[in-house]
């Protein structure tokens, strides 16, 4: 078959491969000027790695991306460093990456909180039935069973900060739990970066006889009229045999305007947060603990989410000796951080950076950049299994494969070769 896969993430890639190695003619087609979706990356002249626009890593439990990884050959590439993630406590960050940082972590004292907060967290490790999870809200079973304190100090601003005021309390818990099921504290990298992974990824699916066209946005996909053929118009009209979308669900529903109204709907009810991303090259350490991973409460007062010094995760010899740090945040796309300029996002955020290190000052910066995007972070909501678009559409020959869809689990790169995968195998499928 003639093949179109609209995207160049993870999971259009991994499509691509799959139906490539089966024998399938495969063109890609990518807005950007680089594979790698949500997870490409930038490069000054003077770095060996290329470091992530919006922060990346893989988990030990990743088997789908590390799966992959195995089978393209390239497992010696894969890096677990040691980082040290803190929670923040009464103005002071403590260690919290590992069972005996958590039992030790001050905040729950050492009363009953601490056994509820150890029970909790063991169950939704332990159980695999998270059908009866999802009808239920995070805000409610958690206080329910961790109890008002745990909750409102260890899981509130983990869910505040993910979805904030508007969807907190809506999210269902069978994301949490996901969440808390597929985690690990080792965290995983790609030697050069995730864009050095996407680019000879890329590669290989060229070797493969994959057409990759960069900077082809697509405006529209329609079944060609007269024949069971599906045309794909960018620069120009092309027909194909089947087409797989892996945008947004809001870019699908553009992208296809004749797909019927109740599918179109179920893809237009789908909520996301976007995020706000700074970057910045720093002449010193941050962290002098040597901190990776700061978790941050909105109501602490802090103007970003999270702070990740990511030198302290990978050396910053792979920089020039440039200390990168990321300050960023899941917010909705009306909030004023998506209009304000990059200096103006910078007079906000850089004052914070003293509470980490009261040393740091401005000339510090040696240079910083921007990212955002309005679509981050799927919002799922009670008994979101039920509103799920299914990957096979009822336009023939289109399907739609995106973060969205990976539920109960979080987005990610792992999911997105899970759900690119399962689209290929599909589409080959005889009917």
């Amino acid at each position: 078959m003639k093949i179109a896969i609209i995207g160049a993430g993870f999971g259009g890639m991994a499509a691509a491969y799959d139906l490539a190695k089966a024998g399938h003619k495969v063109t890609i087609y990518e807005a950007a000027e680089t594979v790698g979706g949500l997870a490409s990356g930038f490069k000054e002249p003077h770095w060996d790695w290329w470091v992530e626009k919006y922060y990346h890593h893989w988990f030990a439990s990743d088997r789908h991306m590390l799966g992959l990884i195995r089978e393209l050959g390239w497992e010696d590439k894969v890096l677990f460093p040691r980082p040290y993630t803190v929670m923040y406590h009464e103005g002071k960050f403590y260690p919290f990456d590992s069972i005996l940082k958590a039992i030790l972590f001050p905040g729950l004292g050492w009363g009953m909180d601490k056994i509820r907060f150890g029970l909790v967290g063991l169950y939704l490790r332990l159980t695999n039935n998270w059908r009866p999870l999802e009808q239920s809200t995070v805000d409610a079973w958690m206080r329910k069973w961790a109890g008002d304190k745990v909750y409102e100090l260890m899981w509130e601003p983990l869910v505040v900060g993910k979805f904030g005021e508007r969807y907190y309390k809506q999210v269902t818990m069978a994301w949490m739990w996901a969440r808390l099921k597929a985690r690990t504290t080792r965290l995983g990298t790609f030697e050069g970066g995730f864009q050095n992974f996407a680019n000879v990824f890329a590669d290989r699916l060229q070797e493969m006889g994959v057409e990759i066209r960069l900077q082809t946005p697509v405006t529209l996909i329609e079944q060609e009229t007269g024949t069971d053929r599906v045309s794909v118009r960018s620069e120009v009209t092309e027909a194909y045999d089947k087409v797989l979308v892996t945008l947004s669900p809001e870019a699908m529903s553009r992208l296809v305007p004749s797909l019927p109204e109740k599918y179109l709907s179920g893809l237009r009810s789908m909520k996301s947060m976007g995020a706000v991303v700074m970057v910045l090259a720093l002449k010193h350490q941050l962290s002098e603990e040597g901190y990776y991973w700061y978790n941050l409460p909105k109501s602490a007062g802090y103007p970003f989410l999270a702070l990740v010094e990511h030198t302290n995760y990978v050396g910053a010899e792979h920089f020039g000796g440039d200390h990168i740090v990321y300050m960023g945040d899941y917010l909705e796309p009306e909030h004023e951080f998506f209009r304000l300029s990059q200096e103006e996002l910078l007079e906000r955020f850089l004052p914070a950076l003293k509470k980490f290190n009261p040393r740091f000052e401005w000339d510090w910066v040696k240079k910083s950049w921007l990212f955002r995007t309005a679509y981050a972070q799927p919002v799922p909501l009670v008994n979101h299994s039920q509103n799920i678009p299914d990957i096979k559409t009822p336009v023939e020959g289109v399907y739609f494969a995106s973060m969205s869809q990976v539920y109960p689990w979080d987005r990610g790169t792992n999911f997105a070769v899970e759900i690119g995968r399962r689209a290929a195998r599909m589409m080959v499928e005889k009917n």
